[in-house]
């Protein structure tokens, strides 16, 4: 089959390569002028399959009037006439409660570790390199609240079958010996061992490299008008420069997702939450992490990538907006310099994108409405995480296969 798939981030590169693999003719359609420039580009680096929850959670809104009113504030309202951004949230709440938490985490842990194997696979047959290391995510608590509060996620980890250790103080500083220098600033934490790190970037642009030999093309420099539906069938995917035919469209765009469907009659509700980081070179590895580190106050993630650290997090709920507040960016090194003071911030660069959040923390992956049209997208601070998997079951479906998990309640029908 001819098959369209919009979007050249993480989630639409590997969507193509899979697509590729199961012997589908496939075109990438993207306003860039190369693979992973927007949401991919930059992000934490975390390639969380453990460490893997929904926003949306029980106490979540006691804690974010708390969190509004802090310096460093993991979340940021900026507040607009904007229907969408008010449906978002009240949707987001009503997923508060812990009912609606087991259910979205199960989903989301699901795919995690279905990528987990996934992700595994990929690297053995590609042989990318993407400044990768397998050490784990150590979530680290500065409070005995805090780790209290972590006995939801041991529930669900242990639910799930997926490996975690709770720790003391020195039991984290046994799997990131820089934090030796700083034990008095925290009490323990909570390791997922079998997550890992990696530059997004790299591993998106490498595979894009793979994808084309598998005969995947790019048409990069292309900005989508809209698709030709007709009988209730996508036909083609129509760009300011060309018309391509198509007998499948998977849509990975995004947080722009929406505004492609919605002329079509499909509401999908992901909306766009800002996320900022840092990449900061190291001047002394004594004092730099080993793996990922999740700052649970300021859910911040210090993850290591080769010679650099990535500090990276927050979310700001304020529209399509990618200005760089220079607040956020003293939050990101408040963070770090506090807990890993081995780089020079001096030098550090600084970024935002917008991540794809839907308002029960689980992608949307499946069919639509329109017979051939497929979603892959909405995958919150997730992307990364769990690229490799979403890629294979929308690889399955498009080919009218059954995927190796169940992927009932990812299609979009869920929100019916």
């Amino acid at each position: 089959m001819k098959v369209i798939v919009l979007g050249a981030g993480i989630i639409g590169v590997t969507s193509a390569y899979q697509l590729a693999k199961a012997g589908h003719d496939v075109t990438v359609v993207d306003r860039q002028q190369a693979p992973a420039l927007e949401t991919s580009f930059a992000n934490a680096g975390e390639v969380s399959f453990g460490y893997c929850s929904p926003w949306a959670a029980p106490g979540i809104p006691m804690k974010a009037m708390k969190w509004l009113l802090m310096e460093h504030a993991p979340l940021i309202l900026r507040p607009k006439i904007d229907a969408a951004m008010l449906s978002w949230m009240l949707k987001m709440l009503s997923n508060c409660t812990s009912k609606r938490y087991a259910i979205n985490k199960s989903r989301m842990l699901r795919l995690a570790d279905y990528s987990r194997v996934s992700l595994a696979a990929l690297r053995a047959e590609t042989e990318i390199s993407y400044d990768e290391r397998m050490q784990g995510t150590l979530q680290l608590f500065r409070t005995q609240q805090q780790l209290d509060a972590s006995g939801k996620d041991v529930k669900a980890l242990a639910a799930d079958g997926i490996p975690f250790e709770v720790l003391d103080r020195d039991g984290c500083v046994r799997m990131e010996p820089a934090l030796s220098q700083v034990r008095d600033r925290i009490v323990g934490g909570l390791l997922t061992p079998k997550d890992e790190t990696g530059d997004c970037f790299k591993f998106a642009n490498a595979l894009a490299s793979k994808a084309e030999e598998l005969g995947v093309r790019f048409a990069y420099r292309h900005h989508i008008k809209g698709l030709d539906i007709a009988g209730g069938r996508v036909e083609a995917v129509i760009t300011d420069k060309a018309k391509f035919a198509a007998d499948a469209v998977v849509v990975a765009l995004g947080s722009y997702s929406p505004l492609m469907l919605k002329p079509l009659g499909i509401g999908l509700p992901v909306y766009p939450v800002k996320g900022y980081s840092l990449t900061i070179p190291i001047t002394d590895a004594s004092r730099a992490p080993e793996s990922t580190v999740m700052d649970e106050t300021y859910k911040i993630a210090i993850t290591r990538l080769g010679e650099r650290i990535r500090v990276g997090g927050m979310a700001e709920i304020s529209g399509y907006t990618n200005d760089l507040g220079q607040a956020r960016r003293r939050t990101l090194e408040h963070s770090v310099q506090d807990l890993f003071p081995g780089g020079d911030v001096s030098k550090a660069t600084f970024w935002s994108g917008l991540r794809p959040m839907t308002p029960d923390g689980t992608p949307v992956i499946g069919p639509t409405k329109i017979r051939g049209l497929f979603l892959n997208t909405g995958h919150g601070t997730l992307g990364w995480t769990m690229s490799s998997g979403s890629a294979r079951v929308i690889s399955h479906l498009v080919s009218g296969r059954a995927p190796d998990i169940d992927a009932t309640d990812l299609a979009i029908s869920r929100y019916a």
